[in-house]
């Protein structure tokens, strides 16, 4: 390909649109050969690029590209955490796209110096009735506990959701924690000229080639199922690679490590160059590979598994090597750092030249911004009237429970090895977050991470609010004190109008909520172009958030304790029967999306989180949970089915105030001879409360005045809506 029709047309068929490829050529002062429209092609990615959402991005937070992950100080700890998505692959080959989610999330945090403690995930399904749609799950959750439980990391928390959204285009969002000392912490920036770049890892294939492109593109547009873009993960050389990677930064004179994610080579040597603004040198006759007809540009674009880029002080080759001698990993120099701010590959070392670009041009893809306004389809849904709701409470209830969103999700997680490592304090199904002990100390990690997918698209910035207020709840249900935000961001084509009106709604509720609560966003990712012809999912921000919890013999759950336990509601008190629009049992019941959704009032809502947290570094409370998805009712039967445990009192008259949706309520038990405690300490801090009854023994099920509950019936259905609904052969 040495004519310019053919160069432009390879860039055309890779992704470039002609205004990038134009753009290229006037940076460059010439046409780029063959081998570099590839490198342009990969770089310049929407995945790797952040081409429409960079604007956006540094209104948040202006390092969102600086390192790996984030992280936030307990003590001598650093706690490193981040979350990411393996969309595309999830959905075209589940079972490897969601183990190579978590193994690339981990890498992640590893190349920050830090040991993974933790993972959770954020799961996004279409109908579960949907013979596709079973097929995706169960690939996903043997994927994540396939590769997760075979490296030795226990995956401690998540959420699960159901919609209709989500039929062609899953989401599988993957958030990892390390912990890591914070005077040992590794940096992804090259720190001077003539350090070697190290290789350190598994053989590099032609698995993953694309990859990076395949995220940054719709479905349904090709007949091509894609499949060599999906990579193929090996826990086995991701376990060796962690305890070699940790030993290696040991080493005096390893000076930065990078994960080998997206675009592979090429993105982790011109990135680590570009950061310490420097450029680089690459011999592609160094890297070790696992076929000798892989291609040039294929062993630079490849993302095969399980490799990090270190850079090291010449002299230190040898104790590397031992280390990877001893791990069975591969080892070799592939290049070195530059004083010119070029990034230069060779076929091999003093060989012909395959690419001489200025790095700040490859690094930096284009910035796209449009000037957006409010689509008309935000008024029309907003003021969609509440439909009237004929059915018994009894039914809806039931009908909730049997939804594989409301369902336990106890047929996933007891698949999952979440007390590996014997730090996790909390397991799944008993409390509203997780918590990692860290051991030798009283603290622990809170950890949680939630999604509104109904909330965000009614209203893209208060429904991020209320998402980031509902992280911030999970943690202080727990005890914990909330402290920082790492992000998700999942949405349709950004190209169209309305995505990225979304878009910067949902950024600005984030600045919004993040400051608010003093919880600043440390980390992300964006997903964009989760599309299957040309229709987008609604927009889905996954808001993963860490706490501290001082004392770790004060951890509360939401499991009602003792029976003759009182029960309180704390926060607001009256629904707010105008704003229950994005409540789950009005789409399970009647295919409703619309009306306005409740919005937080922060002043009120961190009062309130003050509050709780005090009622249980007193002592006060035995149990802790928030309102949210199901409302009141549901909130009381879930506590009441993980207890075993029965309800006597009185919730509520509607079926509006039993299942609609608000924000800032938590429910708590304590002993009847605190109750006057908690009475007077509530007045003293204009905190409202209300006693809605007491807990009862299993046998008298729940009784919430208008209606009553036989428990064994309830714990039937919810314990087998997930279950059932995948054994049913009609699907």
């Amino acid at each position: 390909m040495n004519n310019s029709v053919n160069i432009q047309q390879l860039a055309l068929n890779l992704g470039l649109s002609i205004l990038e490829y134009n753009l290229i050529v006037d940076k460059l002062g010439r046409e780029p050969n063959e081998f570099e429209t590839y490198l342009f092609s990969a770089q310049w990615s929407e995945h790797c690029g952040y081409k429409h959402s960079k604007y956006y991005l540094k209104k948040l937070n202006s390092s969102f590209e600086s390192e790996n992950a984030g992280y936030v100080e307990i003590g001598d700890n650093a706690i490193v955490f981040k979350v990411e998505s393996h969309n595309h692959p999830s959905a075209v080959e589940p079972y490897q796209g969601a183990a190579t989610g978590i193994g690339g999330i981990v890498r992640d945090i590893l190349a920050m110096g830090a040991r993974p403690v933790a993972l959770l995930n954020s799961l996004k399904f279409g109908d579960l009735k949907e013979s596709k749609v079973k097929k995706i799950f169960n690939g996903v959750v043997s994927g994540i506990s396939g590769y997760g439980n075979t490296i030795g990391i226990p995956t401690v928390a998540g959420e699960i959701s159901f919609h209709e959204t989500y039929n062609n285009n899953p989401l599988a969002n993957v958030m990892c924690i390390g912990v890591s000392k914070k005077d040992e912490l590794m940096s992804s920036h090259a720190d001077g000229p003539d350090r070697l770049m190290a290789y350190v890892g598994s053989k590099t294939g032609p698995d993953g080639v694309h990859g990076a492109s395949f995220a940054s593109k719709e479905f349904g547009k090709e007949e091509s199922p894609e499949r060599p873009s999906v990579q193929v993960g090996d826990p086995f050389a991701e376990k060796n690679l962690i305890e070699a990677s940790l030993e290696i930064m040991k080493i005096k004179g390893v000076e930065a490590c990078q994960d080998m994610g997206a675009a592979g080579i090429l993105s982790s040597t011109s990135e680590m160059a570009y950061k310490g603004k420097l450029g680089c040198e690459l011999y592609l006759d160094k890297v070790p590979i696992r076929q000798n007809d892989i291609k040039p540009w294929e062993i630079m674009l490849s993302e095969s598994q399980e490799r990090m880029l270190f850079l090291i002080e010449k002299g230190c080759e040898e104790q590397i090597k031992k280390i990877c001698d001893k791990y069975m990993l591969e080892f070799a120099i592939i290049g070195k750092t530059i004083q010119t701010s070029l990034y230069r590959v060779f076929e091999k070392e003093q060989g012909k030249i395959l690419a001489e670009l200025d790095i700040d041009v490859l690094v930096n893809a284009p910035e796209f911004y449009k000037n957006n306004v409010v689509p008309t389809s935000f008024y029309i849904n907003r003021g969609r009237k509440i439909p009237s709701i004929e059915e018994s409470a009894d039914s809806i209830l039931k009908r909730i429970l049997a939804h594989p969103t409301f369902g336990s999700k106890r047929w996933v997680y007891e698949q999952f090895d979440y007390q590996v490592g014997t730090n996790t304090l909390i397991i799944p199904g008993y409390a509203d977050s997780s918590a990692i002990w860290l051991k030798g100390t009283q603290n622990a990690i809170a950890l949680t991470i939630d999604s509104n997918e109904i909330y965000t698209y009614l209203d893209p910035y208060e429904g991020t609010k209320n998402v980031v207020y509902e992280a911030a709840r999970n943690l202080i249900s727990i005890g914990a004190k909330p402290l920082a935000i790492t992000d998700n961001l999942n949405f349709g084509n950004p190209e169209e109008n309305e995505i990225s009106w979304q878009f910067e709604q949902t950024i600005e509720g984030l600045i919004s909520a993040s400051r608010e609560l003093n919880t600043p966003v440390v980390s992300g990712n964006v997903s964009f172009y989760n599309s299957y012809k040309d229709k987008s999912i609604y927009p889905t921000p996954i808001i993963g958030m860490v706490g501290e919890i001082e004392d770790i013999t004060k951890i509360i759950n939401k499991k009602f304790k003792e029976t003759n336990d009182e029960i309180y509601l704390i926060g607001k008190q009256q629904i707010n029967l105008e704003k229950i629009g994005g409540s789950l049992f009005l789409y399970i019941l009647k295919d409703f999306i619309g009306g306005e959704i409740d919005t937080v009032d922060p002043l009120s809502e961190l009062q309130l989180h003050k509050f709780i947290l005090e009622l249980i570094d007193k002592r006060l409370v035995k149990s802790v949970h928030d309102v949210s998805k199901g409302g009141l009712l549901f909130s009381i039967v879930e506590t009441c089915i993980c207890s075993n445990l029965g309800f006597e009192g009185n919730v509520g008259s509607t079926i509006e105030e039993l299942f609609g949706e608000n924000q800032g309520m938590f429910i708590v038990s304590i002993s009847p001879t605190d109750s006057s405690k908690l009475e007077e300490f509530a007045t003293t801090k204009k905190i409202e409360f209300k006693k809605l009854g007491k807990v009862v023994s299993k046998e008298k099920g729940i009784d919430i005045g208008t209606h009553k509950f036989d428990l064994e019936e309830l714990n039937n259905i919810y314990f087998n809506s997930i279950p059932n609904i995948l054994e049913d052969n009609r699907c």
